[in-house]
């Protein structure tokens, strides 16, 4: 009998849900199963999360309430003017991945400061938090700041690249 390894807690931003249903497909239904498979890198990331086999979603209050405003913010303020339905229904599907993954969502219960930029921090703290083996990120001052405390910090591209070649040595 094989013993199955427990899926790693990781941490995606909050760039990474948005450009997941933002940018090169028409919807979340339409995400790859198994990923990655679509190029689309932020999709395949969170269709690995949707997966459940090597990762563990954490996700915050704060995260949560940070794809909602970008979701309804009006374009000419840079958001993307969604209804609010399905603002509603995304975060739903991302709950249900985080629970099926064995994450879920957490509230942060210590500081941090370590980089400049308030939001940025928000997610070092989930990672904090949720003991996450890995933080995806396009935003470049995390990126930067990789490994911070010991966590790598990658890219949607890197991340989704990674998992992928690791699956395919498996299947050899």
């Amino acid at each position: 009998m094989t013993e199955r390894r427990s899926a790693q807690p990781v941490v995606f931003d909050v760039n990474v849900f948005i450009d997941a249903v933002v940018t090169g497909q028409d919807s979340f239904e339409s995400w790859p199963s198994p990923p990655p498979t679509s190029g689309h890198y932020a999709a395949d990331c969170v269709g690995i999360a949707n997966d459940a086999v090597e990762f563990s979603l954490w996700l915050s209050p704060h995260v949560l309430a940070n794809i909602e405003r970008v979701l309804e913010t009006p374009e000419a303020d840079g958001g993307f003017e969604w209804d609010p339905e399905p603002i509603e229904e995304y975060l739903s599907v991302l709950v249900e991945i985080a629970e099926a993954s064995g994450g879920g969502v957490l509230e942060p219960d210590e500081a941090v400061t370590d980089c400049p930029d308030y939001e940025d921090n928000r997610i070092l703290e989930l990672a904090l938090a949720a003991q996450a083996v890995l933080i995806v990120s396009n935003d470049s001052d995390l990126l930067h700041m990789t490994p911070w405390r010991g966590i790598p910090v990658l890219s949607p591209r890197d991340f989704a690249a990674r998992v992928d070649a690791a699956r395919r040595a498996k299947r050899r």
